[in-house]
C-alpha cells in the first residue's frame, strides 16, 4: 500500500478510524473528511480537513487517488409504526446521497490511478430481514444498489465494492452493547457466537483496496459472523 493515496470519509471514529490506521501501518498517505479531527490529530501522515459531506462544499481531493473509503453510518432501530418520513431520509442522505456527493467529487482524481477501488458500507440487515431495521435497511439497499452500478460504470478503470457488517463493537453500536447481558445476547444471534469488531472490517476493506482484490468488482462481502447465511 506504499505511496498509495486514500481518501476515507467519516475516518476519525469507529470503523472508519480503523481503516485509517490500517492503511497507515501499511504506508498510504491517507485524506480524511470528516466533521472533527479526534484522535486523527496523534496519527502522523494523515491529512484531515474538516466537512460535513452532506451539506458544506466538499474540499478538492488529491489530484491523483488511489481509493476511497465512504464509512459514515446510522444505526436508527425503531419499530416501522414509529419511524417519520424524516428518519427515513435522513438515513438515506447519510448512507447514500453523502456517497454519492463524494463519488462524483472524487471521480476525476480516481480515474488517474492505475488501479483505483472504492469501499462503501451496507448492513446485514439487507439480506437478512431483521425486526426493527426498515430505515437502515432501506438506505444500505440503495448502498448495495449503488455499489454495483457503478462498478458496472466505471469498469475497466475503477472496481468498486461493499462490505455487508453485522453488529460491529464500535461507538455508534456503544447503545446496544452497554451491558454484558446485551453483549451475550447480540454474540449468540451470531453463528460464530460473538459480535465484530472494527480492526477485522478495516482489514477487509483494505484488501478490498488492494491489488491482491484485483478481480473482484461489484461485490457485497458479507463479514457479519454467519448471520446472513448459516
Amino acid at each position: 500500500m506504499a505511496q498509495q493515496n486514500i481518501l476515507v470519509v467519516g475516518g476519525s471514529t469507529g470503523i472508519g478510524l480503523a481503516v485509517v490506521r490500517e492503511l497507515l501501518a501499511q504506508g498510504a498517505q491517507v485524506t480524511v473528511w470528516s466533521r472533527h479531527a479526534g484522535e486523527l490529530a496523534t496519527l502522523a501522515g494523515v491529512t484531515h480537513r474538516a466537512v460535513d459531506v452532506l451539506t458544506d462544499e466538499l474540499p478538492a481531493p488529491p489530484p491523483v487517488l488511489d481509493g476511497l473509503v465512504y464509512c459514515p453510518g446510522s444505526i436508527n432501530l425503531k419499530p416501522f409504526k414509529s419511524l417519520k418520513p424524516a428518519q427515513f431520509q435522513a438515513d438515506f442522505d447519510l448512507n447514500v446521497l453523502g456517497a454519492v456527493r463524494c463519488l462524483q467529487a472524487a471521480e476525476a482524481s480516481l480515474k488517474k490511478a492505475p488501479l483505483p477501488a472504492v469501499v462503501l458500507f451496507s448492513t446485514v440487515a439487507v439480506q437478512r430481514g431483521m425486526a426493527f431495521h426498515a430505515s437502515i435497511a432501506a438506505a444500505k439497499g440503495a448502498v448495495e444498489g449503488l455499489t454495483r452500478s457503478l462498478a458496472a460504470e466505471w469498469a475497466p478503470l475503477v472496481r468498486v465494492n461493499a462490505i455487508a457488517p453485522s453488529l460491529t463493537d464500535t461507538p455508534l453500536a456503544e447503545r446496544l452493547l452497554s451491558s454484558e447481558d446485551k453483549q451475550k445476547a447480540a454474540a449468540d444471534r451470531h453463528p460464530l457466537k460473538r459480535f465484530g469488531s472494527a480492526a477485522e472490517i478495516a482489514a477487509m476493506a483494505v484488501f478490498l483496496l488492494g491489488s491482491s482484490a484485483g478481480f473482484m468488482t461489484g461485490q457485497v462481502i458479507g463479514m457479519d459472523g454467519g448471520l446472513s447465511a448459516v
